[in-house]
Formats: structure tokens, sequence, C-alpha cells
């Protein structure tokens, strides 16, 4: 993360001092950097250049119209999971030709909705689903493309909350009845069968679930080739972990390396799904030490970011590095006993964004970074207790831009309504 770092104990954001855009915007506020952004997704990229892959952004990791329009500027696609994601992909300049829409449980209007901006194709995750899509396909009076998600039962060694590759979650095809689908797939009259789809979760730090996954769907690819049942495109999901604490991810290329051979064997366009990967890494949470509070058993810092705010560590036990904005010149050495539970606002004892951390000494007022906060941060963000979100802010070289508003309390309430009979 060489875009986030301290020059003369300040800790900036490419060439802009944190702490001169907390004084102005205040916080908490989440901050990315342009830079990080597109460095990660060109280290993708390069290390699948010889595939030529299409490289979708997962949307759901950060949907910031800032952070789309630059992807987008960059070639990426883009993954999609909600009518509410393809209405965002439009806007920011999306390519239908090179978006993917996932989801295990899409409406009607929905489909309809991207069947007529006719999106590359559907990852379909139920014969259901299979059976809606050719119908409103039918309605609309044009064809369809679909790719059937695959449920290998791989177990991807993650969080049980971000794993999707076992059959006892909720995603994907087994492969029998995949291979049936295809057996049968002239009763979708409305459809074009064009390929394949694999996610087996998230956070995944090494390559082995996806060797394994990826075997087993050359076997299925074979399979139906044997049927002379073609294919174009095969697309490997996301998934790729990054750093938060101690972990050693792979690299793209270490990544690449690994899967290169056996993607090249199945003769198909590539389609990559990332989302963590692009944009975790390339944000921030910024936040200000409210209060310090010591109990006989607990040493707590109070800010004023919560768990509606960053629920991570709160729904999964996640982990984000806490800096301070300015290394303090007296600033002790962190000791045994210099234990803290960082708390925010929120009134709930699961309100937390770190627990029994070892931190330095911090006085009120001073500001804190929570780092690789940038994926599954303000996109997972809530008004819970009516707080307002926070503002979203983008440096690109010495400048920032804030790239989402402040909640103001007339968004709190703007969609309410009070019946008649209340009044």
């Amino acid at each position: 993360m060489y875009d986030f770092k301290y020059k003369n104990k300040e800790f900036y954001c490419e060439a802009v001092k944190i702490s001169d855009i907390a004084h102005k915007v205040s916080t908490p506020f989440y901050l990315y950097s342009y830079n990080t952004l597109l460095s990660h997704y060109r280290k993708l990229a390069a290390a699948f250049r010889a595939l030529s892959p299409i490289i979708c952004y997962s949307m759901k990791a950060n949907s910031n119209l800032a952070i789309l329009r630059a992807l987008i500027k960059a070639g990426s696609g883009l993954d999609i999971v909600s009518g509410g994601e393809l209405y965002k992909a439009l806007l920011a300049g999306g390519d239908p030709k090179k978006i993917v829409y996932a989801s295990v449980g899409k409406t009607e209007e929905e489909i309809r909705q991207a069947v007529a901006r006719q999106i590359l194709f559907f990852n379909v995750e139920s014969l259901s689903e299979l059976a809606l899509i050719n119908k409103v396909a039918g309605d609309l009076g044009v064809s369809a493309s679909v790719a059937l998600r695959i449920n290998h039962d791989v177990e991807p060694r993650t969080h049980r909350y971000i794993t999707t590759g076992k059959l006892t979650n909720k995603f994907g095809i087994d492969l029998d009845t995949a291979y049936g689908i295809f057996k049968n797939r002239a009763e979708f009259t409305h459809l074009n069968f064009n390929g394949l789809h694999m996610h087996i979760g998230s956070q995944i730090i090494d390559g082995a679930p996806y060797i394994l996954a990826l075997k087993k769907m050359i076997g299925f690819i074979k399979r139906l080739k044997k049927e002379a049942i073609d294919i174009q495109y095969l697309n490997i999901g996301g998934g790729l972990g990054i750093i938060y604490s101690k972990e050693k991810p792979q690299t793209a290329e270490e990544f690449a390396g690994k899967i290169l051979s056996l993607l090249k064997s199945t003769g198909l366009k590539i389609i990559l799904e990332p989302g963590r990967f692009i944009a975790g890494p390339s944000g921030i949470l910024v936040t200000r030490i409210l209060y310090i509070k010591k109990t006989p058993l607990k040493n707590f810092i109070i800010v004023d970011a919560g768990m509606n705010d960053l629920i991570r560590p709160s729904l999964y036990g996640a982990y984000h590095e806490i800096v301070p904005l300015v290394k303090l010149r007296n600033q002790k050495p962190v000791t045994s006993n210099q234990k803290y539970d960082v708390v925010g606002p929120i009134c709930e004892s699961g309100d937390f964004l770190a627990k029994d951390r070892e931190l330095p000494k911090f006085n009120e007022g001073d500001y804190l970074a929570l780092m690789s906060a940038g994926a599954y941060g303000f996109s997972m963000a809530s008004n819970y207790n009516c707080r307002l979100k926070p503002a979203e802010v983008m440096v690109k070289g010495n400048k920032f831009y804030t790239v989402r508003k402040r909640d103001s309390y007339l968004d709190l309430v703007k969609k309410d309504v009070i019946p008649e009979f209340l009044k």
C-alpha cells in the first residue's frame, strides 16, 4: 500500500496529507487512492495478459460511481448482483456487453431490465431462475445469454460467511443437474447457453482451492464436448485475498502462474470477477477519537465511526490495522498493558472496530485510520441508530475530491411518510 505512507510523521494518501482532508471534510469518512485502485486492476490485467481476459470488477465490493468510472475508463467490465447495481453500472458508463449478472435471487423485474439491456450474460443459479429468464426474454421477443454457475463442493478455506462453493451453500448448481440442463437446453427457446461460471468464496489466500475447482470444471467441459455441447466463456469468479493483518496472499502473478495452463487448456474466453483485490487496498476509513475510557477490566478508545460505518469486525471478526494520522514525537512504544477495545457510538456491545488491540498511547481528538477498508466498507454501511452515512473522498496525485457527500438529517427522513390517520 505504497500510496498510503508516512512523510515526516504525517500520514499521506498519494501526495495529500490526510489530516488536512479530515479537517475539511470532518470524520468519519472513507478515503480512496486513485492510483492504488488502478494499479491493482492493472496488476491483474498484466498477470493474465496471455489470455486477454475480460475483467469484470465486482461492484458489491464498492459501487461508488467515481470508482466505477475510473475502472471503466481503464477497460474494466462489471460484475453485478442487483437491479440497483445495473442502474449504477450503466450510469457510470459501463458497456452492457461487459456486464455479467450473478445473484441467487434475481427478481423478474431485475431480469427484465438486464435482458432489455442485452448484457453479456446471466450467471444462473437454479433451474427455476433459468425458466424465468427464458420467459422474460420470450416476452420481450429477444434471446438472452446465460452461463450456469457451477457449485463444485470445494472448500475455499476462508470465513464461513464468505464461503460460496460448498453444496451446503445457497449458490450455484451441482454438476449432474447442470449436465441435465445442458442436455435439455433446446427446451429454453429464448436462451443462449454460452458459458460456465464459478465463484468459490472470498478472501482466499492460496491457489489450491481454485486449482481443485478448475480441474473439476475442466472435467465437466470435456464431458460437454463429448456431447457436442459448445460454450464460449469460462468465468472463474473472484475472491483473491488481500493483506489485512499478517496474511501472505498470493500476488496476481503468483495466482496466474498457478492456473494459466489450466485456463489455456479449455480454449475458452476467460472472465475474472475481482472486487476485494482491487478496491480493498485502495481505501481506508478515517475516524476521530472522542473519548478514552478506562475501567477496572478494560481500556476503551471510543471513536466517531461505528459498526454502521464498518460492519466487518462485528460481522466477521475481521481485522483492520489501525494507525494514527500523526505520529507523536513523544508517543511511547506499545507495552503489554496497552490493550484497547476500539469502539463506536452505536448502542450495541457488538459495536467495535478492534478488540484487545495493542496500541500506543493516544489522546482524545487524535485521528486514526483503519487500513484496507476500500472493499465491503461503505457498501455495507447503514443508517442504524439514525447515523449519517459517511462521506467518501478520492485522492489523485496532490488533489482530493469528495465523491459522495455525507448524509444529512433530511436524508434520514425524506422517504418517510406519516399516514393521514396520524395527522
